[in-house]
């Protein structure tokens, strides 16, 4: 069996280098987390201006249909 350049065995670095890419991937996954929780906020925001424009859309052709329907009592109540 050919001697390790590095020397020692491997059992001993094993453990260490299985912490340290444990470590490594929960920053990653936090990471990936804040930049999920970003992005979800900023698509509630968009989705938020959305909803508020399609009320005001709303709003406005209920406040047209009604206007038309007095303007048209109006008509029928002179003639």
């Amino acid at each position: 069996m050919p001697k390790r350049e590095s020397g020692g065995s491997r059992y001993l670095y094993e453990p260490f280098e299985a912490a340290a890419r444990l470590e490594t991937h929960a920053q990653v996954n936090e990471e990936r987390w804040r930049s999920l929780e970003r992005r979800l906020g900023t698509i509630e925001g968009a989705l938020e201006r959305l909803e508020r424009r399609l009320w005001l859309a709303v709003y406005g052709v209920v406040g047209f249909v009604l206007t038309r329907g007095v303007l048209t009592l109006l008509e029928m109540t002179k003639g």
